[in-house]
């Protein structure tokens, strides 16, 4: 990007302002990688899923412009489906002796399942020929982990194959991940023992690839609207929420106007209640885009 500016003789003040005024995820991309999160406090870190996304997680630490280069990797899974373990071959650290990578998930079948992943015709490299150390942990649905600073609690989602949110707390701050989830489970009373993955959160990471009217002709597929989430978050009083879990097949163009659809609703939500005199939580809320980066 750079040498094509430098051939058009512009400042970089000028292509500053050009990003800027364009907004990097028209640039980037709401999409190019599937899921993949990674939670960072001071030196404590762990990654959600391995998406493609990981490949380019892999890359920085590999490339020594990521703090954390000798691990030990801590993954959370919060389910099997293609998109969520793709990236997982291309986690470079796999390959390091000396590393070490851990394993998390409530499926009980975790390392058969990631063994699975590394093995002939889908991988060329078997898993028992990865040089790092690696450990899986089967963890107990809605009971808590200590990982470093981190406490990690599983909560159950809203998909036709068992998925578990991630509810991750430290330094007084919390992050809710919830994809894949349908959003079903509104009220209070329908959460029920999972109420608590979208209280105290300062950040919510909640599925959006449909819109609000295709949701009843995509039941059961296992993702939501951000309606459903906006909901939740005046509800629960969640601080920000960042919509995610684009559909593969959608251009920015999509993305777009679902945003401009939410933002709507958002509109109307906020007049509606002031009309009859409610008082609703300060919220904020975005779309997700490729690289973003929030800090709390």
């Amino acid at each position: 990007m750079k040498n094509f500016f430098a051939a058009g003789h512009r400042e970089q003040n000028d292509v500053t302002k050009f990003v800027t005024s364009i907004g990097i995820p028209r640039i980037g991309g709401y999409g190019v990688s599937t899921t993949c999160v990674e939670v960072t406090h001071k030196s404590s870190q762990i990654i959600i899923d391995g998406g493609s996304g990981i490949r380019n997680l892999s890359e920085q630490i590999m490339m020594g412009q990521h703090a954390r280069k000798a691990g030990p990797y801590h993954i959370f899974m919060t389910h099997f489906h293609w998109d969520h373990i793709i990236g997982l071959p291309f986690f470079a650290p796999h390959f390091v002796p000396g590393n070490e990578i851990h394993y998390y998930a409530v499926q009980e079948d975790l390392e058969t399942l990631i063994r699975g992943i590394f093995r002939k015709p889908y991988f060329p490299v078997p898993f028992e020929a990865l040089r790092a150390s690696i450990h899986f942990h089967v963890l107990e649905p809605r009971k808590a982990i200590k990982i470093d600073d981190f406490t990690v609690t599983p909560y159950q989602l809203d998909h036709p194959d068992p998925c578990w949110g991630f509810k991750v707390e430290a330094g007084g701050k919390a992050y809710a991940h919830c994809v894949d989830t349908e959003g079903t489970r509104v009220s209070r009373a329908e959460l029920g023992e999972d109420l608590p993955l979208y209280q105290g959160i300062d950040v919510m990471y909640f599925d959006a690839q449909y819109t609000y009217p295709e949701l009843a002709e995509k039941a059961n597929w296992g993702h939501s609207a951000a309606q459903i989430g906006l909901e939740i978050a005046f509800r629960e009083g969640i601080k920000h929420t960042l919509f995610a879990h684009h559909d593969p097949g959608a251009r920015i163009e999509h993305v777009l106007e679902l945003k401009r659809q939410t933002n709507e609703y958002f509109s109307w939500r906020v007049q509606e209640a002031g009309q009859k005199k409610e008082t609703l939580p300060e919220i904020t809320w975005d779309f997700a885009h490729e690289g973003l980066v929030i800090k709390l």
